[in-house]
């Protein structure tokens, strides 16, 4: 399969479960190496050798069980850009304010809630500048009222970061409301793009445009 995403863009990977969907994105983040001919590339980079994408999926262990909330965000910025203690402490903080956390930086993982440590996952992520963030299902695991509030959340932070995004998910409502473009990919033993479709609803829910975004893509996936 072939594609390209944007700079800035919210591009998001649809389809069944077992249809490759995980598989692509690790091989986009360079821990797959491609079976056939082919090659994963992030920027003028091929990730096989310089991996420079993040990423934050929903089995991650998002936050290790001694450390509060602060130093766990604070920890790969010391041991990846081998920043000082100070220096990774006020990075930390400022990470853990955009993804909304203040109050919690002196939190322990059994302190916080699945959504919390999510977001924990992703000030981590985000505090290491990455390339490209790489989302696999990270909200599947969560209640719906805490999978809602963190898509809301989500759009906030890549307003604020205009960060690259992959974001892979079975959910066609969840792909209507976070992706500039969405790929839907087929189900089977040698899964292929189905189509990628322009997404004029991104951001919406209940719109008759999300509504009929909805409907195109369970008509593609019904095919």
């Amino acid at each position: 399969m072939s594609f390209s995403v944007s700079h800035g863009e919210k591009f998001v990977l649809l389809g069944p479960s077992g249809c490759g969907k995980s598989t692509l994105l690790k091989s986009i983040a360079g821990f797959v190496a491609p079976r056939g001919v082919g090659s994963s590339w992030t920027g003028a980079r091929c990730p096989d050798r310089a991996p420079t994408a993040w990423s934050c999926s929903r089995n991650s262990t998002s936050s290790c069980r001694g450390r509060r909330c602060s130093r766990n965000v604070a920890y790969p910025l010391r041991v990846a850009r081998k920043m000082s203690a100070e220096a990774a402490r006020r990075e930390a903080v400022r990470f853990i304010e955009m993804v909304c956390l203040t109050g919690f930086s002196d939190s322990y993982p059994h302190q916080l809630s699945g959504g919390m440590k999510q977001r924990v996952a992703i000030a981590r992520s985000l505090a290491l500048d990455p390339a490209m963030l790489l989302m696999d299902e990270p909200f599947a695991s969560l209640d719906a009222m805490t999978r809602r509030r963190m898509q809301e959340e989500l759009l906030g932070i890549w307003e604020a970061t205009r960060k690259t995004l992959l974001f892979v998910t079975h959910s066609i409502q969840e792909a209507v409301l976070l992706g500039d473009r969405i790929l839907i990919l087929s189900e089977g033993a040698r899964p292929r793009v189905r189509r990628i479709v322009d997404n004029r609803a991104v951001g919406q829910r209940e719109t008759a445009d999300a509504l009929d975004a909805q409907r195109e893509i369970q008509e593609i996936l019904d095919v």
